[in-house]
Order: structure tokens, then C-alpha cells, then sequence
């Protein structure tokens, strides 16, 4: 999944990311309303989670423009405002969902899973294929039953490939979702991250690399 965190709190807005980051997601980072909408345009986002007070532009101009626009990411809205009024105002701009200030992360996370859920077709609940049984939510992968420890990149790359059920994932397509955008598209690292996650999965190899097109698992 790969998310977009608008917040103008510099401090909070590096918290946010490097605890998504820890939940194999791909984050990127800015910090007022007009690079929100620049970056909204370049790159495909699943979930933006927006605070409401920006400066540029606010939130709810991001919000109403974004949705507007017929973005397909989901808008997690952020707030300091706890009355049901500004909850009310914030949703009928065309965020998906509202969170006030403070909230606790589980929650936070929780509530950018449900929404990535629902920005694309909705996968069954635990991804299964040629023996590999991944389960989003606990983060756990098994081959077989035996459990295989990844790094966060190797889960999140082996995610997208079997959502794809059994169909060709591009580099590039992994790219956008499993790295954020200060990844040089020119280092290999998806090739690198695929020849580890062959490793660890074991004989016989399931990672197919289609030549000048991608890898599957068929």
C-alpha cells in the first residue's frame, strides 16, 4: 500500500510515516496543502491522510479539490476539531473517513488498512498461492505451513504479487507500491528485493520473472 501523510507537524508527520513504514507500507511525506496536490497528481496514492489545518492551501480545499478531480485514493481526514459539526463538514467534502487529535496509532493504522481495503478490488482476507499463505493484518507469511521470516519490502513486494493472482506485476508497478518516492528507480532494488524473496521462499521457485515485462507466481 502506499500512502501520502499531509501534515504540517513535522515532528508528528515523521512519526506517522516511520510507523507505517514498520507496517510495510510505502510513505511519503509533505508537510502543506499545495505539495499535497502536486504529489496527488504525479504518483498513484491508496490512502492520503490529510490534517485539516495546513498551511498553502488548507485540508479542506486539498480534500474538495482531490475529490473533484476523481482521484481514486482514499482520504483519511485529520483534526484537532472534536465537535460532530466539524466531523460532519470534513465528510461531506469527500473525505472517506475522520480522525481527531490525539489518536492512537493502532487505531491510525487500523483505519488505513480498512480504507487501502477499499481503494482496490477487495482481496480475500489471506492471500493464497502455490503454497505461500500471507495474512495482511498479522503480517505473517508460510510456505506449506513453515513459517518465513521477510523484511518489510520482501512482504510487501510478495503482497502485490499475489494480489495479482497469478497475473504479471511490472517493476515500476512495484515500485509505486512497496517504495516511496526517494527510491532511484535506477539502483535494481526491485530485482535485489525479488532475488532475496526467491531465497527465502524456498525450492521450488515460485517468483517467475517474465523477461521485459515482470514476475508472477503462477
Amino acid at each position: 500500500m502506499r500512502v501520502l501523510v499531509v501534515e504540517d507537524e513535522q515532528l508528528l508527520a515523521d512519526a506517522i510515516a516511520g510507523g507505517l513504514r514498520r507496517h510495510a507500507m510505502a510513505v511519503d511525506v509533505v508537510y502543506d496543502g499545495g505539495a499535497a496536490l502536486e504529489r496527488a497528481t504525479v504518483n498513484e496514492y491508496d490512502v492520503i491522510v490529510l490534517d485539516r489545518d495546513l498551511p498553502t492551501l488548507p485540508g479542506d480545499t486539498v480534500c474538495s479539490t482531490l475529490t473533484a478531480s476523481g482521484s481514486d485514493s482514499r482520504i483519511l481526514m485529520l483534526t484537532a476539531a472534536t465537535a460532530v459539526s466539524e466531523r460532519v463538514a470534513g465528510l461531506g467534502l469527500g473525505a472517506d473517513d475522520y480522525l481527531t487529535k490525539p489518536f492512537a496509532f493502532a487505531e491510525l493504522v487500523a483505519r488505513i488498512q480498512a480504507l487501502g481495503r477499499r481503494a482496490r478490488p477487495a482481496p480475500p482476507p489471506v492471500l493464497e498461492r502455490a503454497g505461500i499463505r500471507l495474512d495482511p493484518h498479522r503480517c505473517t507469511v508460510t510456505r506449506d505451513g513453515v513459517p518465513i521470516s521477510l523484511s518489510r519490502k520482501e512482504f510487501a513486494v510478495l503482497e502485490e504479487l499475489l494480489r495479482a493472482a497469478g497475473g504479471v506485476v511490472s517493476a515500476e508497478h512495484l515500485l509505486e507500491k512497496a517504495w516511496d518516492e526517494n527510491t532511484d528507480p535506477f539502483t535494481g532494488v526491485v530485482r535485489y528485493t525479488i532475488m532475496m524473496l526467491r531465497r527465502k521462499l524456498g525450492d521450488p521457485p515460485v517468483v517467475e520473472t517474465e523477461a521485459g515485462v515482470g514476475y508472477c507466481i503462477r
